[in-house]
């Protein structure tokens, strides 16, 4: 199926390019969400008449996308999580954590453009690239701090020693509560 995009699609292609892609990709998905139009002849004639439109928005969003490029150089993340002595998080750190923290200082970013190549695992500063324009990318320094203090992790030689088993062992036989069935007969009467 050939159909003719309205928005640039980072692995299809750019607004007003016509491409060819899966009957059910185009039917089910880029058409229904207005990403795209089928390449009929009219259409074809259309998006001839809207190139110099689309040249315009596609400048005015780029001029704008090196713009808050300007902005955020030099932008720092902070993420608080638990973490153990080695510094290995309890959880990760993944591209929603950096949205919000960016969402946080003003910034409005889809999680989507931040290029998370998998979550972060461990304390330190990484340098996560944020794609604003298909030609413009801006590196976000992400900072991974310990929440409260270091948490020990667990080994064989910490464990606590248990208590001697006669504290330790509840009452298994029921005697207890036979004798307070008893005592409940012995005032009923």
């Amino acid at each position: 199926m050939d159909v003719i995009l309205l928005e640039n699609i980072e692995t299809l292609g750019s607004r007003g390019q016509i491409v060819k892609v899966a009957d059910g990709y185009g039917r089910n998905y880029l058409l229904p969400k207005k990403m795209a139009i089928a390449a009929t002849p009219q259409n074809r004639k259309w998006v001839e008449q809207q190139r110099i439109r689309f040249l315009k928005l596609e400048a005015k969003e780029r001029g704008e996308s090196e713009d808050l490029a300007k902005l955020m150089e030099g932008i720092e993340v902070v993420a608080r999580r638990r973490a153990s002595q080695k510094g290995q998080l309890f959880g990760s750190v993944t591209a929603m954590d950096i949205e919000d923290g960016l969402a946080a200082q003003g910034y409005k970013i889809d999680r989507r453009k931040i290029h998370l190549a998998s979550p972060i695992k461990v304390l330190g500063e990484f340098e996560v690239p944020v794609s604003l324009h298909k030609d413009v990318t801006v590196k976000v320094k992400v900072k991974v701090e310990p929440e409260g203090e270091l948490e020990a992790v667990p080994s064989e030689e910490a464990k606590p020693e248990p208590e001697s088993k006669a504290k330790a062992e509840p009452d298994t036989t029921g005697e207890a509560a036979n004798a307070a069935e008893g005592d409940k007969a012995a005032s009923e009467s």
